[in-house]
Formats: C-alpha cells, structure tokens, sequence
C-alpha cells in the first residue's frame, strides 16, 4: 500500500517552518506497512493544491492532506478537495455544537468564522478533534482513502493516534516494513559506502538510507516482507553482515546519540570524566550535558582558550606552550590530564585547534585539531585536519572526542 503526504500552508514554504507532521506520519505509516512514495508541501493556493491532490489520488492508496483547516480565509483544503473531488460541502450542526461547548469551558465565545469549519466532505466521516477546533475529515471512495488533518501538531498527533490508526489496521496491506538504524563515527560517507555498498545492494528486499552528519553516518536498513517477521528478519540479517564489515566504527545498533551511548559506557564501568575544551568552546560538555542522567559521571569541565587558562587551570607547562604551540599534542595531552587530576576524574578529555578562519599559520591550517583521553594507564593523542568552515570544524571536532572516549572506556 502506498501513500501521499500533502503538507499545506504558505508558512511551510519560509525558512521559519518546519514540516515536522510528515516525518511524524512517516514514522507512524511505516510501521502500520504503509509505504511512503511522495512528500509535498503546497502554499495557501486553492488551484494548486486541488491539482495537487487529483495527483496524488491517481498514484497513491492513501492520501493525507495536513493542515488548512483552521477558521481563516486562507484555510483552503477544504475547498480544494471539493474542486479535486467534485464534491459538495456540507454543514454539520454537530460540529458546531461541539465548538461552542468547547468555547463555553474556556468562558470564550465563538467567532462566526469558526462556522467554516463545520464544512466537511459530502460522505466524509467526522474525525473529532479533542485538542482543537478543527474536526479531521475520513474519505474513502473507489480511488482509496483521502485523510484531512489540522496542521497544529499537538492536535493531529492524538487525532492521528485514535481515530485514524484504528481504521488504517482494518486496511489490509500487502507489504510489512522492519528498520534497523547503526550510527558510524569516524569515517566519511564515501568511505562507509563503498565498504558497504556491496552489501546492501545484494538485497533486493531491504532498502539502505546513508545520512550524513559532521563526525557521524547514520545507516538505515528497512526490510519489506509479507509479515512483520520477515521483513524484520530481512533487515537484520542485512544489518548484521554491515555491523561486520565496519566492526567498532559503529557505536550503536539502537539509534541512540553519541552522547547516551558515552552515558551507559560510563555507568557500566563506574567511571567520571571531566573535560577542557579549547577550539570546541564548551561544546562537548554541551553533548553530554544534554542527556539526562550525565550528572552520573561527568564532573564538569573547562574552557580554556588563552593560553593563561591552559596554565593556570589545567596545569600546561609554560615551556610546552612555547616549544609546541597551544595547537599541538603535547598540549592536548597535558590538557587532558591537568583536568582529569584536577577534578578528581577516571578520565579527561581535551581538544585544542584551530577553527578558523583566522589563527593559521603554514604549520597548522585552519581544521587543525588534536584530541586527547587521558587516564591512569596514560594518554591517547589524535590529531587530524578537519576541512570546512568554523562551524563544521567544531562539530566534527566535537564528534570525534567523544568516539575516542567511547573505544577507550569500552577497553577499560
């Protein structure tokens, strides 16, 4: 089974507006065995969102249009469907009622704009709508079955939850989908791909989405069978033979975030960590911080980007700023450790580079950065050179310091 998403609204096609709705349905769709062949957004346009829509009807099963619904003269999709469907509107007093017993409970009075939406699709079923004004609206004809939704996600979500999944499970669906997510670090996409490309392209079952981030490669394996269990079976399988050709580059199999795999590493091994971060400006203490429940091993850490800092705080030597430079690996070694002994962790990290734009020398371009990992056993110093602008140099940088200190307490 095959559906369309129609996302409505002019906003949706600014830099503001994010269609998050569509990724919610996606997810929701998916699972149910549903699979989604297009996305669309469309502006407060009544003739381009019914042609849109007589689209969508002749390519897909199912078709849900969001948004659109609300009081206001640029709500148009119920307008739309009537002209794509050659339908009638009709009032239902019903609808009414209900608003103004909502608007009674709030000590507010109805706006006679609000009668506009108690026009529903002639033959559509009312989907009522417990967070909002707006009802959904079920259609289902000789073309398959068209869904309105109001666009306020805190309204279709429960209304897609109870009234719209229930009827989706009477549906029969020939297909079932199973997705396994594996998060990689360390290696770039072109890399990861044509390692892996040989794999997932045996498999004509399964579909492989690689996503790229600064430092990190997400890999998506969806299996399609007729069952729930051979379509997990199928992504599995092919997940398994990936998780072996890239071994401990990838650091999750759950699609956890960097920094929750780092927060259950340190717990299983009772250990705490602190931080100095110079190039990357509190940056990885932001990570982990993030994650609830990282008050459980880290202890804190230190900004340190004039050289004083790095003396004063952390212990640098002055004759190793000088013989090295603040952009080196002995000064992230003695960075990494000066923290850890001076907060009273198992384990310190540091980063120091340059980010550039500025700052550059022949020596050490602008994406220049070296990472350190301290613990009593002694210390591990990476460098690597990080192109990109400031801001990718950064994330990267960040990225790559909390991988080290992943592999290294994994060996603790």
């Amino acid at each position: 089974m095959k559906a369309e998403i129609i996302a409505v609204g002019s906003e949706l096609l600014t830099p503001s507006r994010l269609d998050t709705n569509s990724l919610y349905l996606t997810r929701r769709l998916n699972e149910r065995g549903i699979d989604i062949i297009r996305k669309t957004i469309v502006g407060d346009d009544r003739k381009r969102l019914a042609d849109e829509l007589r689209r969508a009807r002749a390519s897909a099963d199912v078709v849900i249009m969001t948004g659109g619904l609300g009081p206001t003269l640029d709500d148009i999709s119920r307008e739309a469907a009537t002209d794509a469907l050659g339908l009638a509107l009709v009032f239902h007093q019903e609808v009414i009622e209900a608003m103004e017993a909502r608007f009674r409970r709030m000590k507010r009075r109805i706006s006679e704009n609000n009668r506009r939406q108690a026009y529903i699709l002639e033959g559509a079923e009312i989907l009522a709508n417990a967070n909002g004004t707006a009802p959904g609206q079920w259609l289902e004809d000789e073309a398959g079955i068209l869904i309105l939704l109001p666009g306020p996600p805190r309204e279709l979500e429960p209304l897609f939850e109870e009234r719209c999944l229930p009827r989706l499970h009477r549906v029969e669906s020939a297909y079932q989908f199973h997705t396994v997510s594996l998060r990689v670090a360390g290696l770039p996409e072109s890399e990861v791909d044509q390692r892996i490309g040989p794999i997932y392209s045996s498999e004509p079952r399964a579909s492989t989405t690689i996503l790229a981030s600064p430092g990190e490669i997400q890999i998506h394996i969806r299996g399609e069978g007729s069952t729930i269990e051979e379509a997990r079976e199928i992504a599995e399988n092919l997940s398994a033979r990936v998780d072996a050709e890239l071994g401990t580059s990838i650091f999750t199999r759950r699609n956890e975030s960097m920094p929750e795999v780092l927060l259950a590493c340190f717990r299983d091994k009772c250990l705490t960590l602190a931080v100095a971060e110079s190039c990357t400006g509190g940056m990885v203490a932001e990570k982990i911080t993030a994650v609830a429940g990282s008050s459980d091993y880290f202890l804190g850490g230190v900004v340190s980007y004039a050289e004083s800092t790095k003396m004063e705080w952390l212990g640098v030597k002055n004759s190793t700023l000088k013989n090295y430079g603040a952009v080196s690996r002995e000064v992230a070694s003695e960075m990494a450790d000066g923290v850890r002994r001076r907060a009273g962790a198992s384990v310190g990290a540091s980063t120091t580079g340059i980010a550039g734009p500025g700052g550059t020398t022949e020596e050490t371009p602008a994406g220049t950065v070296f990472i350190a990992v301290a613990d009593d056993d002694g210390v591990d110093v990476h460098g690597m050179n990080i192109g990109g602008e400031r801001d990718r140099v950064r994330l990267w940088a960040t990225t790559r310091v909390l991988d080290l200190l992943r592999r290294r307490v994994e060996k603790l």
